[in-house]
């Protein structure tokens, strides 16, 4: 037997406030045909005055609880990915903490920009199977508003905000690929591209800055590396890509989106894709398109599915997770 992260609840959060491209007409050289045809954007979602990153966690973590009829006295640990915490310190994840009533427990931040869900999702799997933890809490959230410059219509249009979570539990399995939890994981970084994807600002400069991306260097990385992570976990889960019900990537950019399915030879049917409605929610993304994915009843129990993400960094990486 081998013991797997099981998802027994998923919940996600977006803020009241809906944006639509056309709000950008006002004051940017933009227009929706422009910000749909080069992203497949429509709309995205920014956080209200005064709501934080981890008021957002912590409303998803709520309805993650919720969904698997648990409360969290019953969780062990939490693992907020986020690029945008509420302070220097301490992490989102103790915030998170402290707003769910829990006291027990560990709480801790993950940061890998884009890819940092998959980043925490891997985390939260080896705490699981070493047995340090019988249930965590896996949060993606971000307030990305806050770090946009408004004047640069190459960036500000394309990031939102919101909050998606994953709640697993620790569950014997056979040990085979058609065991229930996660199968397989792949983490990737390269420091040398930097450049490509960061924010101008930081702790040690005493400045908050602003995003700034090299938008088509990013594109040329993402398919390639995607798709490559994606092909090595489901090799190491001794599984391919015929195998797979469902892609569910991270929801940055449509064309990002169609050439990595087209790139593993699998149909756009096959992608969960929520990027229209969200913008890029950054580690958000991916919980967020596998809740909203649930809800929508495309993934069932029992499905295949390969989550892919690319982040600043670079930093890139895919799970492979029996639902």
């Amino acid at each position: 037997m081998t013991r797997r992260a099981v998802v027994v609840g998923t919940g996600h959060y977006l803020p009241e406030r809906v944006v639509e491209n056309a709000e950008f007409e006002a004051t940017l050289d933009t227009s929706d045909e422009w910000i749909r045809s080069r992203s497949g954007i429509e709309r995205r979602h920014f956080a209200a005055e005064g709501e934080t990153t981890s008021d957002m966690a912590a409303k998803a973590a709520e309805r993650a609880l919720a969904d698997a009829g648990l409360t969290a006295e019953d969780v062990d640990a939490i693992v907020v990915a986020t690029s945008t915490p509420d302070l220097t310190f301490p992490s989102a994840a103790t915030m998170v903490q402290s707003k769910l009533g829990m006291t027990k427990g560990f709480a801790f931040d993950v940061q890998a920009v884009c890819a940092g869900f998959v980043y925490a999702l891997s985390n939260a799997s080896a705490l699981i199977a070493s047995g340090q933890a019988e249930r965590v809490l896996v949060i993606g959230a971000e307030t990305f508003s806050r770090i946009m410059d408004w004047t640069d219509r190459s960036t500000c249009v394309l990031f939102g905000d919101g909050a998606g979570a994953l709640l697993l539990e620790g569950q014997e399995q056979p040990g085979t690929s058609r065991d229930r939890g996660i199968l397989s994981t792949d983490l990737n970084s390269d420091g040398r591209y930097k450049d490509l994807l960061y924010v101008d600002g930081g702790v040690s400069t005493q400045s908050t800055g602003y995003l700034r991306m090299q938008g088509n260097q990013v594109f040329r990385h993402a398919v390639e590396k995607l798709a490559s992570t994606a092909k090595t976990a489901l090799d190491r889960a001794g599984l391919a890509a015929a195998d797979v019900d469902w892609i569910v990537p991270h929801q940055a950019n449509i064309r990002i989106i169609q050439g990595t399915a087209r790139k593993m030879g699998l149909s756009m049917d096959k992608v969960v894709v929520t990027v229209q409605d969200h913008g890029n929610t950054s580690a958000a993304s991916i919980p967020l398109a596998l809740s909203v994915g649930k809800e929508r009843g495309q993934i069932k129990q029992g499905d295949l599915i390969v989550t892919e993400a690319i982040g600043g960094g670079l930093a890139w990486g895919a799970v492979v997770v029996r639902w």
